[in-house]
């Protein structure tokens, strides 16, 4: 894959991720994606599609509301948080690891206030239907979370299956989990810890992050890869929906070839 130049601006796009539509990866306890001509284009020579999915499948974003009782809604997420210069953090990360503040602090280039900040761990290869993606991917620490709160940040997106490390989320032993029934004890012969012990507060850095009003995005994908360690453009393409606490997100990213994160004002 090479960058697509606009021939006005000379901006290149880059596409941020998966491809969505029926049988994507789900979640373990949620339904699949499912989707079925309800015109074709043999019958009536038109195509319409019907379908009926869980909104965090896929590349999707989530709002404050997902995690926050009475948080804000897609439909209430100013236009402007979706828009913006940021970075992608090349953090490389093996099974069970965790994303900490130190990992955020070290990464080059250095994220600056009110950043779009894209975390790549390397585990947007692994975007499957298997027990590894869902089960054994890192996530962000609660350190970490609070980090990015204090830079301030627009956007948080990842190219992991959640924000959180999954023995914080109800894979593991929280709420109405396990929903993966044989990944604390997984975990515990991988690493010799104790999950309840390590990963005791359930979505905590999904919490953080949006309990401070930071959209998150999750399974970043695409052609991440020609962007790490490099500053860009983000765009985000989210529903607006009334009450809707996430949804499938077409995710961009824009390079000036100037290397100054131009965007043409339209003045005369």
């Amino acid at each position: 894959m090479t960058f697509v130049a606009d021939p006005y601006s000379s901006l290149q796009f880059l596409e941020l991720s998966h491809v969505w539509g029926h049988g994507v990866p789900s979640y373990p306890g949620q339904a699949d994606v499912k989707m079925h001509r309800a015109v074709k284009h043999a019958e009536h020579g038109v195509l319409a599609w019907k379908c009926n999915t869980v909104l965090h499948t896929g590349t999707h974003i989530n709002a404050p509301i997902n995690m926050i009782q009475r948080g804000t809604d897609l439909a209430g997420i100013p236009a402007e948080r979706f828009f913006g210069n940021g970075v992608v953090l090349d953090i490389p990360k093996g099974s069970y690891e965790v994303i900490t503040a130190r990992d955020l602090e070290a990464a080059a280039p250095g994220v600056r206030q009110g950043d779009i900040v894209v975390i790549v761990t390397g585990w947007h290869r692994r975007y499957s239907d298997s027990l590894e993606y869902f089960g054994e991917s890192p996530g962000l620490g609660k350190d970490a979370a609070e980090w990015l709160v204090n830079k301030d940040c627009r956007m948080v997106a990842v190219d992991t299956q959640q924000i959180d490390h999954p023995l914080a989320t109800s894979l593991g032993p929280h709420r109405g989990g396990p929903t993966m029934k044989r990944l604390a004890d997984e975990y515990r012969e991988a690493t010799g810890l104790d999950p309840k012990k390590e990963h005791g507060e359930w979505n905590i850095a999904h919490k953080t992050l949006l309990g401070a009003g930071i959209p998150t995005i999750e399974q970043v994908g695409g052609d991440v890869d020609l962007l790490l360690g490099r500053r860009a453009t983000f765009v985000a393409t989210p529903w607006k929906l009334r009450n809707g606490d996430a949804c499938p997100v077409r995710f961009v990213a824009m390079i000036d070839p100037t290397g100054n994160c131009r965007i043409d004002s339209g003045n005369e």
